[in-house]
């Protein structure tokens, strides 16, 4: 498949429709060169563009187009072990939506061998999306990395904890996010430990922090997830 025929099925799937614009923009995405395309129909195309032997550069020219889907499906189809740090820093810092930085980094970037340095590394950075990224890697590793040993995920419990008292909503929903997957999606051990911490944070005295420990007690407290780490 060629960069031209991806084109223009993007440009048969797309709506445009300003009233499905302004329903994304309600849910916080940056709607400023969206085309509106769902989500399955994107993974539907993925599917077809992946069995191509050049799907990487397919990926790199996606991106450079700038428009929304079309970064959301480069993520879908790029071939993680193509991908540089370069690409990594590159595409990142042109993350400008919640749901651009969520599926790219839940599709691709999770699955490349820099994950786990840039789990920790874009945690620290000040830029908004950067370091969304940074968390949601955490949480999508939690879930996505079976065979990872438990040592990684108790140095981010200690990062998440650090970077509780950030108040930008994009930002204090990932390390939400990072705590509750990496407490609920392993084992008994990480279950603990994340309750604990949730715990800890909640004794921070700020706002952000005990909103994020509050929502992930909640969560982490509920009788089906007790039930799968708890013994009686």
């Amino acid at each position: 498949m060629i960069f031209d025929n991806i084109w223009s099925e993007l440009e048969v799937l797309a709506s445009h429709d300003p009233k499905d614009l302004a329903g994304m923009a309600r849910f916080g995405i940056n709607v400023d060169k969206a085309w509106v395309i769902p989500i399955p129909k994107l993974r539907k195309l993925a599917k077809e563009i992946k069995k191509e032997p050049n799907r990487h550069e397919l990926a790199l020219e996606l991106w450079a187009s700038e428009i929304h889907e079309a970064r959301i499906l480069a993520g879908m189809i790029d071939d993680p072990k193509k991908v540089t740090e370069k690409q990594l820093e590159k595409w990142v810092k042109d993350f400008d939506s919640w749901d651009v930085c969520d599926q790219v980094c839940g599709n691709l970037f999770d699955q490349t061998k820099q994950a786990y340095q840039k789990a920790e590394t874009w945690s620290k950075l000040p830029e908004e999306f950067v370091k969304r990224a940074g968390f949601v890697l955490m949480a999508t590793l939690a879930v996505h990395d079976k065979k990872a040993s438990d040592e990684p995920f108790i140095n981010f419990f200690k990062i998440i904890k650090r970077e509780s008292v950030d108040d930008r909503n994009f930002v204090r929903k990932a390390v939400n996010w990072a705590l509750r997957s990496i407490s609920k999606s392993r084992n008994t051990s990480l279950y603990q430990k994340g309750l604990e911490m949730a715990y800890e944070i909640k004794k921070i005295d700020n706002k952000t922090a005990r909103w994020i420990a509050n929502d992930a007690i909640r969560e982490l407290e509920k009788d089906y997830i007790k039930n799968k780490f708890i013994v009686k």
